[in-house]
């Protein structure tokens, strides 16, 4: 990721500017909050309630599927407040300085319930706080990757930007990991069953996504005079104008086809996160260096990941990356199970077990990488075909619905994963250590669920993104159609007042 000139080339748009390195960095480093928070979602939320607290599966998941439902409200509205706000800051950036400490304090408050609440009261309080957190990590996130898109037309100048912010997602991921397992879940503090250890790893994590939300606005507040400005709409009812706006943009047949898509794929890699602690801890019979490792590897596997992108979708093209990076990730969740339950694995607490995984986890985040990143990009590009046909600028609404497929990650995966545990009857309490205190059947039947049941809904995904028909040939025909208007709208006022 070297620095790259912002003078725009000569004969090009300053929408078609190459970015400065700084301003990637920049917007890059605001991601990291987005993976602090879905790695403690996808990864710590379910557990901690429900083997840690007591609180069945299915209410559990209920309540974090809740606050996934507002999500389809909030981001969408979070998308066209930021698409139609007007002010010396720009549309994007008074939503992400806004946005940082509500989402602090909400996440702290989710690790954090009273004691003696029930079932009952603990559904409630895990209700309540996962839609402050969601809601405030909306006000953020939806505004930040609009921001991305805006920052420049060109088409191979959008991977990088988008590699940046994935990496950084990717570095947040890892640091929600590092956290918790190398201190705060640390096997002589209690690991990852003791309750008291889950408070200050919130805490600690909530003083990061401050932090990296400031930056990145501070840090990419530069890039304001190079944003496009779209030309003022009539006044009118938010609301409807909202609606009307989302409703626009699902007639968009290149927009609803990436959405579905990657919205099965971030449900299917939900459930996986979910479980993963219970794989971890049960079916694989892990110490806590051991997840680690492997979790690591994985992430390691996404930074790579994103330094190939953009030499990857040069020679190929962006809906390659996606179905790339759908079925290889499939294939790394099936495969290792599979051996396992016909007994082609070295046994557990073997160092040969450890490594198989590692190779695995590593080439599943180097290669699902390469999906990530094309799919925010080509959402760019969507933004740009829609500002074609229709003459309004929608980031903020496609982000929206990103977003929201980003939270179904989280939100569906908790939903179904916690119904899945309580089908195969999981047992809960801190007293259930290893996979001796679990029937071997039910260990089996959580590999199925994690694994095979899981990933064949990758066909389906795959099938989404092949009618996707936004190719580099066509962007370019619309960005030089958009460019003439462009010119056309700006040269009107001035011939006005000759």
């Amino acid at each position: 990721m070297s620095d790259l000139d912002a003078t725009p080339l000569a004969g090009r748009s300053s929408r078609d500017r190459l970015v400065p390195f700084s301003s990637k960095l920049a917007f890059g480093v605001g991601q990291f909050a987005e993976g602090l928070k879905n790695t403690a979602f996808a990864a710590f939320v379910l557990f901690y309630y429900n083997q840690i607290l007591g609180m069945p599966g299915t209410l559990a998941g209920l309540a974090l599927f809740i606050a996934l439902m507002f999500d389809a409200i909030t981001d969408p509205v979070a998308g066209s407040l930021s698409d139609n706000h007007r002010s010396r800051l720009g549309r994007r950036h008074p939503f992400m300085y806004a946005s940082a400490l509500p989402l602090g304090l909400a996440f702290v408050g989710l690790f954090a319930p009273p004691s003696g609440l029930g079932e009952w009261g603990l559904f409630a309080w895990l209700a309540v706080f996962a839609i402050l957190t969601r809601a405030a990590m909306t006000l953020y996130h939806v505004p930040h990757l609009a921001l991305g898109a805006e920052m420049t037309e060109d088409f191979s100048e959008r991977t990088r930007v988008v590699a940046y912010r994935q990496f950084f997602s990717a570095a947040g991921a890892a640091g929600a990991w590092i956290i918790g397992l190398i201190w705060f879940f640390s096997d002589d503090r209690g690991g990852r069953l003791a309750a008291d250890n889950y408070p200050p790893f919130a805490i600690a994590l909530a003083v990061l996504m401050v932090a990296t939300i400031w930056y990145s606005a501070f840090g990419t507040q530069k890039e304001i005079p190079f944003l496009i400005q779209p030309a003022p709409r009539p006044k009118g009812n938010a609301l409807i104008r909202m609606c009307h706006d989302l409703l626009e943009g699902f007639r968009n047949r290149s927009f609803t086809w990436l959405f579905s898509g990657v919205l099965i794929i971030y449900a299917m890699v939900g459930v996986n996160s979910v479980l993963d602690l219970y794989m971890f801890q049960y079916f694989w019979d892990l110490a806590g260096g051991e997840i680690l490792q492997l979790q690591m590897t994985a992430i390691l596997g996404l930074l790579i990941g994103a330094f190939l992108t953009a030499p990857l979708l040069r020679r190929t093209d962006k809906r390659f990356g996606v179905v790339l990076g759908a079925l290889v990730w499939a294939a790394c969740q099936v495969v290792p199970v599979v051996l396992r339950l016909v007994e082609a694995l070295p046994a557990n607490g073997t160092e040969e077990l450890i490594w198989i995984l590692t190779g695995f986890k590593f080439v599943q985040g180097l290669i699902m990488q390469q999906a990530l990143v094309a799919f925010g990009s080509m959402m760019a590009d969507v933004a740009d075909e829609h500002e074609y046909t229709t003459g309004v600028r929608h980031e903020g609404i496609f982000f929206g619905a990103v977003s929201f497929s980003g939270k179904a990650t989280s939100g569906l995966g908790n939903f179904i994963g916690g119904i899945g545990l309580d089908i195969i009857n999981w047992p809960r309490g801190v007293d259930i250590q290893t996979s001796a205190d679990v029937p071997a059947e039910t260990i089996a039947n959580l590999g199925i669920l994690f694994g095979p049941c899981v990933a064949v809904l990758s066909v389906v995904s795959v099938w989404c993104f092949t009618r996707y028909r936004l190719t580099r040939a066509r962007h370019a025909e619309i960005l030089v159609a958009l460019n003439a208007r462009r010119r056309e709208r700006a040269a009107g006022p001035a011939r006005s007042g000759s």
